[in-house]
């Protein structure tokens, strides 16, 4: 029997809704629990990882504060502490680590080309070997921002992270990227332009499928970007009940 594809759960808040994503087939959870204060936050990782772990199922987890606001939390940048992580992560036992190095949620992160904290990353990496996250990562593409205004939008100052930004921290010990806005802003564009082009559609099918492949060709231009095409050969799959030896 062939395993099932790796399918994360992104950001729970509870050990609750992450029980509920790993009933429903998930295989990965993040919980951010980042919000709180810091004990509280290593008690509901640490839940959220023996449970998980149980199952043979991974456990991401945030330390310290992104800015900009995602899913009604909004935040203020507190980077992440180097010394703070290491504590975290033994008594967490969790599995990839989510860090605040200045990126914020959203399109509008920024008004000028970012200053990151990228010796954060070289140096939590060190000192915990755990693989790290960089949420809040989009570029907010200027093409791409263009065109939702171009077609009725109104996106004006957004701006991201920078590409070569990204690649940088990525050899510096990054191994995870999140980009939603990007994602986002492909599949707008592409549904304002249909709908300014052609008002006489309704059918979802008529303007989702370019949008899908929008997104595609959005995720397929950063994962070469990235260095992460072409490596799917070089993992295995394994199982849940494998997974579970891992943790036992």
């Amino acid at each position: 029997m062939l395993p099932s594809p790796g399918v994360r759960r992104q950001r729970g808040d509870t050990l609750e809704s992450c029980k509920t994503a790993i009933s429903l087939g998930f295989t990965s959870v993040m919980i951010d629990a980042s919000h709180h204060g810091y004990e509280e936050n290593v008690a509901i990782t640490k839940s959220v990882c023996e449970y998980a772990h149980e199952r043979g199922v991974s456990v991401e987890a945030e330390l310290g504060t992104l800015g900009g606001i995602e899913e009604d939390i909004s935040g203020v940048v507190q980077l992440t502490d180097p010394e703070q992580c290491v504590d975290f992560c033994t008594r967490t036992g969790v599995d990839a680590l989510a860090v605040a190095i200045g990126t914020s949620h959203g399109a509008y992160k920024f008004t000028s080309t970012p200053t990151l904290a990228m010796d954060l990353i070289n140096e939590i990496r060190e000192k915990t070997g755990v693989p790290l996250v960089m949420h809040g990562s989009s570029e907010v593409p200027a093409h791409l921002r263009e065109e939702i205004i171009k077609y009725g939008g109104h996106m004006p100052n957004a701006m991201g992270v920078p590409t070569p930004m990204v690649v940088e921290a990525i050899s510096r010990g990054i191994c995870k990227i999140n980009i939603d806005s990007d994602s986002r802003m492909a599949v707008t564009a592409s549904i304002r332009k249909m709908f300014t082009e052609k008002p006489e559609v309704f059918d979802p099918r008529a303007y989702m499928g370019p949008a899908r492949q929008a997104q595609q060709e959005l995720l397929v231009e950063k994962m070469n970007a990235y260095g992460t095409s072409g490596h799917a050969q070089d993992y295995e799959c394994v199982s849940l009940e494998d997974a579970k030896k891992w943790y036992a």
